[in-house]
Formats: C-alpha cells, sequence, structure tokens
C-alpha cells in the first residue's frame, strides 16, 4: 500500500490527523468527539475509537461509511483489494452451482399497488393497514393478494432477483386461517428481493419478509439459518456488507449460528435488541431506527462475554 496516497485519502475523508508514527490519530466520526481519538494503524489494517470503541479490521470500511463513492474508489486502487481470495472456500461450494428455479405467481395474483384495486381488496389492504403497512410500503414491495385459488385469502409479497424475475413469494393469510404461511415449495436459498438490495449500505438480516419491510434494507431469512455457502452470505462477504442482526426473540440459537458464520469472514456485525417485542414486524419503523441505532457491535472479542450475557 502507498502509505502516502493512504494518508491523502483518510485526510479527505476524515479530516486532519496526529501522526504518530505507526498510528493516526483523527476524531472520531462515529461519536464525534471533540478529542482525537480513533486511532488508524495502516500497518495493521485496523481502526479504533477510545471513546466509542468503534472499531474494525479493515480501513475501507471507514472509507465507504464516512467517504464519498470517488474516495472509495482511490482506496481501492491503491490496496489492491485482494482481501476476498482468502474465503475461497465459500465459493468453491457454488462449483456445478445450483441453477435458479423458475418461480410464477399465483394466476389469481393482483396487484395492490395499482391506483385503483377490486373492492375484494379491501380485507387484504386492511390486513396490511394493521400491520402498520403504507401506500408507499406496498408500491416498493409490489404486494398484492389472491382472493381465489390455491392461496385464497392470503397476503403475496414477492421476491425478484437480479435479473428481475420471481424467486419466490411469501404467501401470508389474512383471514384468520390456522396456516399463517402457505409458500411454494423451491430452495430458499435466496437472497429475498435482491434487485432491490443495496450491498453498499447497512443490511440488517430479519426472519420474514415483514420484518424486512419495517427494517428497510433488509434481508428475511424465511425462518432457515444461514449456512456457510449460501446466496446471502456470498454476497455480504463479497460487498464486505455492514450486518445488523435483529431476529426474533426466542431464536437465540440460530442468531449466534449466523453471528458465528458471518464472524468467520470479519464481517462487521451489530446486534440489535428486539425484547419487549414478538418480532421487528411488531415495532413502528421509528421504534426501530431507534434500536439500530443503540445497536451493540460484535467482533469476536466481545461475542463470546456478549453471548454469556445475554443468557443469564
Amino acid at each position: 500500500m502507498n502509505k502516502k496516497e493512504a494518508k491523502k485519502i483518510l485526510h479527505e475523508t476524515l479530516g486532519h490527523y496526529a501522526d504518530k508514527g505507526s498510528e493516526l490519530l483523527f476524531a472520531c466520526p462515529a461519536c464525534d468527539h471533540h478529542k482525537r481519538k480513533l486511532s488508524v494503524n495502516l500497518d495493521k489494517d485496523a481502526f479504533k475509537c477510545w471513546i466509542c470503541d468503534y472499531r474494525g479490521r479493515n480501513i475501507r470500511r471507514l472509507i465507504r461509511r464516512f467517504g464519498s463513492y470517488l474516495q472509495l474508489q482511490k482506496w481501492d486502487a491503491i490496496s489492491d483489494r485482494t482481501d476476498i481470495e482468502r474465503f475461497a472456500d465459500l465459493f468453491m461450494e457454488r462449483v456445478g452451482g445450483e441453477s435458479k428455479e423458475k418461480v410464477e405467481l399465483p394466476e389469481e395474483f393482483i396487484s395492490l399497488s395499482a391506483k385503483d384495486t377490486p373492492a375484494t381488496a379491501i380485507y387484504a389492504l386492511r390486513y396490511l393497514q394493521s400491520r402498520g403497512l403504507t401506500k408507499a410500503d406496498i408500491v416498493k414491495w409490489k404486494i398484492g393478494y389472491c382472493f381465489s385459488g390455491e392461496y385464497r385469502g392470503r397476503i403475496i409479497i414477492p421476491s425478484f432477483d437480479d435479473d428481475g424475475d420471481c424467486s419466490y413469494f411469501i404467501a401470508r393469510s389474512y383471514t384468520g386461517d390456522s396456516y399463517k404461511y402457505k409458500n411454494p415449495k423451491v430452495s430458499k436459498n435466496i437472497v429475498f428481493n435482491e434487485l432491490f438490495t443495496d450491498w453498499n449500505s447497512d443490511l440488517t438480516i430479519v426472519e420474514g419478509a415483514f420484518d424486512a419491510i419495517i427494517a428497510g434494507n433488509a434481508v428475511p431469512i424465511l425462518g432457515s439459518t444461514l449456512r456457510t455457502g449460501s446466496e446471502l452470505v456470498r454476497k455480504i462477504v463479497t460487498n464486505d456488507t455492514p450486518t445488523y442482526i435483529a431476529l426474533d426473540p426466542d431464536a437465540r440459537e440460530k442468531e449466534n449460528k449466523i453471528i458465528q458464520t458471518l464472524l468467520r469472514y470479519d464481517i462487521e456485525m451489530y446486534k440489535i435488541d428486539v425484547s419487549g417485542y414478538e418480532d421487528v414486524g411488531s415495532m413502528t419503523k421509528e421504534v426501530f431506527e431507534e434500536r439500530k441505532n443503540n445497536a451493540t457491535f460484535i467482533d469476536r472479542d466481545n461475542y463470546l462475554l456478549l453471548n454469556l450475557l445475554s443468557a443469564v
């Protein structure tokens, strides 16, 4: 790495600094403390704020979060980003990979995104309103419903892959059916609504589609856990996406497995407190944002301690 250029980019991104030889000291943009307490070590490719404990093992994350796209490009140019090669095992599982399964929405699907909807839509719309969804949410997520057929009386939330093809859909009863969900019998090894996922922004992992709607830039894992070679893990690691996890309070074991998997690849991780609610979907967006802002940073050093404390 060209240290002279690296310091120049860091100055453009974080402002003036004190050069202490082995480390550069900046004012921390995460906590905005008035003293220069953010230590950046170019040799170790690591940073840490001694006030708020914001830290990481990849300086690129500082540039991505607080700099411009141009500054990020400059950083990638001088750092010859090859860290992904360390994760060859993650991508070898894709040899002879899984072909995409073709998924069709039910023939009886009626979109709720249109300006004018049939009279039969009233109960579906009332249900969505009771879940705190707005018209904007319905349009963004392309939500519809079925009034007849195999998925009669169900809200349909489609998922689109990065080619814009339907890859899955959620079918949730709005009539009180004892079977809340009736989903297609195809592989769940997808990134739900990948077409609309921003990998350069913070991503939240949640349980279901309604949780994802509340959480914003989020991907539901549809009740399953994440194996190492899953499409979602591949995308997160490839893009080095900062990841928040917000699973249901009773899913601690599943949550721990996901955290362990992503920490293996040194992903920047945070845990959102969901206690007091059944799930993220039962929160308001304002409550979720507040809890996200107060999320706990997780790394290999503090993960074991946090896990022990949560079990008390």
